[in-house]
């Protein structure tokens, strides 16, 4: 498939020192350029391919509260304020705009458990709460369905994410921030125990720093620096219709499918409940982390056994190796879409809401998602290794928290004080003894 995004110009490489070197030129990635350029703090983005062409411009694009982890509840508080303010801030359009998310349940069982999630939201004071069938209609103009009720908060947003992360990166040049595209992270460089750099394909980076917010790919680096980051990856696949006129302008959580209005008039359409999930060997070797996880996920798992299992172990093999691969020879990670998959959401959109009967496919697409044990991010130094920093495993939430998530990375970089408490998403949490239980899921 093609990239999503429109490509953006890369910088000449650095030949001075730089203050904080960043992997990864995703939201978070992008985010955390822009807030470490904003203060003055030089800094220096190597992106493998191209600015938010992984998952950062294949997600959703919801940006939401409801339905959180309540560990990420205040960075997505935090987050929201920033993306309202985002267009003026960089001075470009990223597409942001609160048009609430509607939770809806087709029985009062699914209504009772969408219920349950309140508990952990009322410390917050967010505006979300229960609506009953009545109300639910006259959100949803021309559903031929019954709604027994929802879970609706209307200050919850959505956002473009094909101009997002480039926007966003735009911006952080404009701002003094050196963005460098197609040029791969191939490890860290290491002097009396310390960060003094990353190594690229294109010459070394020198810094005081390194942040890692590479995603899908966190693992791989990594393992090439003998560290530990339980992370697995599963498959999203998402499509887009035409223009259409739905008249639906909420983002809308139905039991078989997930839909986003677009700017464009088309709607973003995926799968809601299945989860594409390739069996790997990490995924043998973290078994004991993600049980937790995995069961309470059951119902929606699709296990899936195949190549991906054979070139997992090829590309770890490659990482530890340090040549290069598979960074270099994979600039964009563009798995096919599970077709029967969204088949099935795209009948059980026409089945709810006949207007899409008609309505023309535009694209499809698929990204890899990268998940933790306990589906909560990893936004922390590494204690094992001073001066490095990630920002990964963010479950499919990444997005929306993108702007807080990389404000707080850029917060610890440079030992300020913290935008919220980073404490539940150290690394060490899966070593320290530390009890690892998913709240949610993914």
């Amino acid at each position: 498939m093609p990239i999503l995004v429109e490509p953006l110009s890369s910088d000449p490489f650095p030949t001075e020192k730089t203050d904080v070197a960043i992997i990864g030129g995703g939201i978070i990635g992008v985010s955390a350029a822009l807030t470490l350029a904003e203060r003055g703090v030089s800094v220096t983005l190597c992106e493998k391919g191209e600015i938010g062409a992984e998952q950062s411009s294949r997600n959703w694009g919801w940006c939401r509260q409801q339905g959180r982890d309540p560990r990420e509840i205040p960075l997505i508080m935090q987050s929201l304020e920033r993306w309202a303010a985002m267009s003026e801030r960089v001075e470009g359009d990223v597409g942001f705009e609160r048009c609430g998310t509607l939770y809806l349940a087709d029985s009062d069982e699914g209504l009772e458990t969408h219920g349950k999630w309140l508990e952990y939201a009322e410390p917050f004071g967010i505006d979300t709460g229960l609506i009953t069938a009545a109300e639910v209609a006259r959100h949803l103009p021309g559903s031929s369905r019954n709604w027994h009720g929802a879970l609706y908060c209307p200050t919850d947003g959505k956002a473009e994410p094909v101009i997002a992360a480039p926007t966003i990166a735009r911006c952080a040049q404009k701002k003094g921030a050196i963005i460098l595209t197609k040029t791969a992270a191939l490890g860290l460089d290491i002097s009396a125990g310390r960060v003094c750099g990353v190594l690229t394909e294109n010459g070394l980076i020198r810094s005081d720093a390194v942040l890692l917010a590479a995603g899908a790919w966190s693992r791989l680096f990594c393992a090439h620096e003998h560290l530990i980051l339980p992370q697995l990856k599963v498959r999203s696949s998402v499509m887009r219709t035409a223009a259409i006129n739905a008249d639906l302008k909420s983002c809308i959580s139905a039991p078989d499918f997930a839909i986003r209005p677009r700017a464009d008039g088309g709607y973003t359409v995926a799968p809601n409940t299945a989860i594409w999930f390739e069996l790997t060997p990490d995924a043998l070797r973290f078994l004991g982390l993600f049980k937790k996880l995995a069961w309470m996920a059951k119902g929606h798992l699709r296990p899936s056994v195949g190549n991906a299992f054979t070139q997992a172990r090829r590309f770890q093999k490659m990482a530890v190796a340090g040549k290069g691969e598979p960074f270099v020879t994979h600039r964009v990670l563009d798995p096919p879409p599970v077709q029967h998959l969204l088949d099935k959401a795209r009948s059980c959109l026409a089945r709810d809401f006949p207007v899409f009967r008609d309505a023309a496919i535009a694209q499809q697409w698929a990204g890899m998602i990268d998940v933790t044990p306990d589906a909560v991010p990893v936004i922390s130094e590494i204690p094992q290794q001073p001066g490095f920093f990630v920002a990964t495993g963010f479950s499919g939430h990444g997005f929306g928290i993108g702007p807080a998530a990389g404000e707080l990375a850029a917060d610890l970089v440079m030992n300020e004080t913290p935008l919220v408490d980073p404490k539940p998403f150290r690394f060490s949490r899966f070593s320290d003894g530390s009890q690892i239980y998913p709240i949610i899921g993914i």
